[in-house]
């Protein structure tokens, strides 16, 4: 059975950093996409970044030059940096894996995390 469980969410203030990880249990981690999406109240989940099992990176520009992506297979972890937090980042974070989708809508991956909560103060 896969798991994704992410930690590393909490409280932080405009202009702060948080480090998300996720980290995943059966299936073959270094063979899948690791992707973060995020869903704020109200709104539809969205994507956020993903990383290929070959570090091909993708970013919604929303976030460009402020998040970073990353992963680390020996410890079936992926990871999103996450500076220059804004207020507007507020949302639950969540991580998905799949075999090919490095860049799609939610419903392109197979796998998810239950989520992390992500506050950015004013």
């Amino acid at each position: 059975q896969v798991h994704l469980v992410e930690s590393g969410g909490g409280l932080v203030q405009a202009g702060g950093s948080l480090t998300l990880a996720c980290t995943a249990s059966g299936l073959t981690f270094s063979k899948h996409v690791v992707a973060w999406f995020r869903q704020a109240p109200g709104k539809e989940r969205e994507f956020v970044a993903a990383i290929s099992w070959s570090d091909s990176v993708q970013y919604e520009d929303f976030v460009k030059g402020r998040f970073t992506v990353s992963r680390d297979n020996a410890k079936n972890t992926g990871y999103l940096q996450m500076s220059s937090l804004k207020p507007e980042d507020t949302a639950v974070y969540y991580c998905a894996a799949d075999l090919y989708s490095l860049y799609g809508p939610a419903s392109a991956y197979e796998y998810w995390g239950q989520g992390t909560q992500v506050t950015v103060s004013s």
